[in-house]
């Protein structure tokens, strides 16, 4: 099936409404907080009961009263009736203390004190480590480790997260999969990849398999001979585009495919990366129900022109003065691997002149 021509590509803004119009967020699966780093939280998680539960050592030392070693110096000790109990990091008070003394603070009599303290020294006051009502991890976010550790402190073993998996259609030789592969699972995904068959109709009947939350189409998409992508997916399902006003990546599209969301991606390592940019982010993002993320705005280092009515994407490198423009359409290779950040021009727009603060999307 032929690509549409120039005057029928479908503008970006409005593709990327109509795909995650169609995106659903996936099922929610329970699992451990380790496992679920990576994942989008589905629901708020808060903190029911206040931890620690008692007034716990921030480091190992002696548990004392503080009211009752006021003025305790090496030249004037206090005596207790008792020695002071040894309690390590970690570890609750014994009734009756508020505070630690370090190690050195015991004179050679255990019970005489040489160093007084503040309440509250050394130790952590009950309830405040993790209070009775904090959000630990709110419904959009990404589970980080940091939240995990967290989590796990406050004694939860399960976390409910959506996690889309995404199904991978290459032909050999194959040198994106493994890319976007990554790019999905840092963005809360998982992907498996499959031979993707030359031959529309075997293209189409692998379209048509259940197992994945949405299908990548790599590479076929354009108006050659063999490019069989735009044909399979209107025999598999419905092709809903074909044809964006992206530059590069004009011969992407997307459709359906039973309950499966079909994105086709361009072959080509720059078309299909910002492809996946303009396209594949807000559907992952619309699977996984998340949240935005928080724009990143840097300056440009030099300036970008563009073409009035495409969306163009610039590749950038992030550097110390602000964000580098490394090339967009037909970036070689070895200038594409500098990218760590990319911009999407839009298209009313003719570019940016150097030191415009614009935002990036970090890769």
């Amino acid at each position: 099936m032929p690509r549409a021509p120039t005057t029928a590509l479908m503008p970006v803004a409005e593709a990327v409404t109509a795909l995650v119009a169609l995106a659903r967020p996936v099922a929610v699966a329970a699992m451990p907080p380790a496992e679920a780093v990576g994942a989008v939280a589905a629901r708020d998680v808060a903190v029911e009961t206040g931890l620690p539960g008692a007034r716990t050592a921030l480091r190992d030392g002696w548990a004392v009263e503080a009211a009752a070693v006021v003025g305790a110096s090496p030249y004037v000790p206090v005596r207790l009736a008792r020695a002071p109990a040894w309690v390590e990091a970690g570890d609750p008070l014994p009734p009756g203390t508020d505070a630690l003394l370090p190690p050195e603070a015991i004179g050679a009599d255990p019970r005489e004190i040489e160093a007084e303290t503040a309440p509250g020294e050394g130790t952590r006051a009950p309830g405040t480590e993790l209070p009775a009502g904090a959000r630990l991890v709110a419904a959009g976010e990404r589970v980080t480790p940091l939240h995990a550790l967290a989590l796990a402190a406050a004694g939860l073993d399960r976390v409910t997260v959506r996690r889309p998996h995404l199904r991978l259609l290459a032909a050999a030789p194959d040198t994106l999969s493994p890319l976007l592969g990554a790019w999905i699972a840092a963005r809360g995904g998982t992907a498996e990849v499959v031979p993707r068959p030359a031959e529309a109709d075997a293209l189409a009947a692998v379209l048509a398999r259940p197992g994945a939350d949405a299908v990548l189409v790599i590479g076929g998409t354009g108006p050659g001979r063999r490019d069989a992508g735009a044909d399979a997916l209107a025999r598999a399902g419905r092709l809903h585009a074909h044809g964006l006003a992206l530059r590069p990546g004009e011969s992407a599209g997307f459709g359906t495919a039973g309950d499966r969301l079909v994105l086709l991606l361009p072959g080509r390592p720059d078309a299909c990366l910002v492809a996946w940019l303009a396209l594949g982010r807000p559907l992952l993002a619309a699977l996984s129900g998340a949240a935005a993320d928080p724009p990143v705005i840097l300056p440009l280092t030099r300036k970008v022109a563009s073409v009035i009515g495409l969306t163009e994407v610039v590749f950038l490198r992030r550097v110390a003065a602000g964000a580098e423009p490394l090339g967009g359409a037909e970036i070689p290779l070895h200038r594409l691997a500098l990218a760590d950040a990319a911009l999407l021009v839009p298209p009313a727009h003719e570019g940016y002149p150097a030191g415009t603060p614009v935002e990036v999307l970090p890769l």
